[in-house]
């Protein structure tokens, strides 16, 4: 923690089978590795012969994820009574996980648990792999697999429009909002690390604010209870876009690569699911399919800034 920083925390506001085995053993291999066909003993394997594909999500947190208002269950799902399916959901992470689960030949199931949660790996199976707008950090790294970004984006910070503040530095000293746990904290604490990246803090001595999410957070910027709030631009545009009177500040603070995670206390190879993933992303790079989606759902592509990622520069040893 910086010197004279303060932690003051807000109280939160509140397939068949058989065709699945198919089409395993038909695939070869994937990426580098053929998979075992053993579902006791392999992740993809596992995930193939279920027939689904059980992805995190936070439905509170549109464009990258929300509920689909009116929307039924999928007709014959295979999904589990307290799994959400496909029509029901949607954003920019949803409609990503359903085109990997596709690549997979699975349908997709999707699961609601807290973020923090999520972050902070030893799952327990209740989903394979989660896209949730989350970083690629070193910390991360000890507890989760990562997999190839799928976009990237600016961490910003986000004043009143009628503040005079100009740049970050000038919020030295004054209470600044992020969510709880996130690399945004971190960054306004000094301990934020990225793989590859020589950080530089604007701020100096910050007074941190911690929020269960971003939305209330960004809501007492509006009602001048906080000075700012540091969140990533595409959430803090979303408000702006949404009428909430604020400004972004020019100079963003660093930037992430947003990275699928898999939970690193899985007690089946997880060698082959990882690169059938990446491969799967790699190709909706290629084919334009992200760039497609982020302009659909944020109106800019965040999405060709992570295709050219060098994951194997970070360093992941699998399993």
């Amino acid at each position: 923690m910086p010197q004279g920083a303060s932690s003051i925390r807000r109280l939160p506001r509140f397939a068949a089978p058989a065709l699945a085995l198919l089409i395993a053993a038909c695939s070869g291999p994937v990426g580098s590795q053929a998979p075992s066909l053993d579902p006791s003993t392999d992740k993809l394997a596992q995930v193939r012969d279920r027939g689904t594909l059980v992805l995190w999500t936070d439905l509170e947190y549109p464009p990258q994820s929300f509920a689909v208002e009116g929307a039924t269950r999928a007709a014959g799902t295979t999904c589990s009574p307290n799994e959400k399916t496909a029509p029901e959901v949607s954003g920019y992470d949803a409609e990503t996980g359903k085109l990997v689960a596709a690549a997979l030949g699975v349908e997709p199931c999707f699961v609601v648990t807290p973020f923090d949660a999520m972050i902070a790996g030893s799952w327990g199976d209740r989903y394979d792999v989660a896209w949730g707008s989350g970083a690629l950090t070193v910390d991360r790294m000890e507890r989760l697999y990562v997999t190839q970004p799928y976009y990237s984006t600016p961490a910003s910070f986000f004043v009143r429009d009628d503040s005079p503040v100009s740049k970050p530095s000038e919020l030295a000293g004054k209470e600044i909002g992020a969510c709880a746990g996130c690399t945004h904290e971190r960054y306004l604490r000094r301990t934020l690390e990225l793989p590859g990246v020589d950080m530089e803090w604007l701020v100096e001595d910050p007074q941190v604010v911690t929020f269960n999410t971003e939305v209330p957070g960004l809501e007492e910027v509006v009602a001048g209870d906080i000075d700012a709030f540091l969140c990533s631009a595409t959430v803090g545009r979303a408000a702006i876009d949404d009428g909430a009177p604020l400004r972004e500040l020019q100079e963003a603070a660093y930037y992430t690569q947003k990275t699928g995670y898999v939970d690193r206390d899985l007690t089946l190879d997880p060698t082959a699911f990882l690169a059938a993933i990446d491969d799967a992303i790699a190709a909706l790079h290629r084919d334009g399919t992200l760039k497609n989606l982020s302009l659909e759902f944020f109106g800019d592509d965040y999405a060709s800034p992570a295709a050219g990622f060098d994951l194997d520069a970070v360093g992941q040893v699998v399993p």
